[in-house]
């Protein structure tokens, strides 16, 4: 299924093309943050350590099959960019060349728009020691700016792969961080919610924690306020509800030494309501 989806998908995601890559660990790791973000296709020129390579596909784990299993293999950069229509280098050093710097998320960007009028992309990472060098970087329109601590702005090559990756996966399919999760349970009633403040209050009361007179309105008040930003679901209720009974002083057979006169159900230990 994933294979289908990728395959349906190649044209207009980004290749991602390594430039002389020293180590197939690093390539097998690139390869992860590849298929993280949802990037199959990968390019390599010239591997220093030949290809395939047995420590890539280790390193690679479940990123194996779909990306380092399918991965080409060229002898020139020109040759692993000949088919794509635009093509970036990621480089941090400065060149006596001039071209336009641009960040990941921009980068995302002109890859999605010009993958809806047909053209391809590809980005070039450079060797892990140096870098891709300056004919190398002839061949891009652009160059690719990573901004990070100018005192410590060194990447090693999976970073950079994901750093990127991750800046199309983002642009491609509107990645956000998850939302929670709803509760089964509704939300809980104003007569509920009163039941508790009035439970909270009557053992409150009982413990002489509102002995001040004057204090005590302010002090329910603000018991009361923070009960209401909390949001309290029905589960959540009867939950406090356990809570404060138990503080009170339940009985370890079960009855309390002092009966509440809130009208809410008996509950038990866990805030659910007793059956008996």
């Amino acid at each position: 299924m994933l294979r289908e989806r990728n395959a349906a998908a190649s044209w207009q995601s980004p290749v991602i093309v390594l430039v002389g890559p020293q180590m197939g660990e690093n390539v097998g790791a690139a390869a992860r943050a590849m298929l993280n973000c949802g990037l199959t296709e990968l390019r390599l020129v010239s591997p220093r350590d030949g290809w395939p390579n047995e420590r890539a596909q280790a390193m690679a784990t479940g990123a194996s099959r779909d990306v380092i299993e399918r991965a080409q293999v060229f002898e020139s950069t020109a040759a692993a960019v000949a088919d794509l229509h635009r093509v970036y280098a990621t480089t941090a050093r400065r060149r006596d060349m001039l071209k336009p710097a641009i960040g990941p998320r921009d980068l995302a960007s002109e890859i999605k728009d010009g993958a809806a009028e047909g053209l391809r992309s590809g980005v070039l990472f450079g060797p892990e020691r140096a870098g891709l060098d300056n004919d190398d970087v002839a061949l891009a329109s652009q160059i690719v700016h990573i901004p990070l601590n100018a005192g410590y702005s060194s990447l090693n090559l999976a970073q950079a792969v994901l750093l990127v990756a991750y800046a199309w996966f983002e642009a491609e399919c509107g990645a956000s961080a998850p939302r929670e999760q709803a509760s089964v349970t509704p939300p809980a009633t104003l007569a509920q919610l009163v039941n508790l403040f009035e439970h909270l209050e009557q053992e409150l009361d009982a413990s002489g924690f509102l002995r001040v007179a004057e204090k005590r309105g302010i002090m329910v008040r603000n018991l009361r306020s923070i009960l209401h930003r909390a949001e309290l679901r029905e589960h959540e209720v009867r939950a406090l509800h356990g809570v404060v009974s138990s503080l009170s002083g339940r009985r370890k057979d079960g009855r309390l030494v002092r009966q509440p006169a809130y009208t809410a159900g008996a509950v038990g230990e866990d805030g659910e309501p007793d059956e008996t």
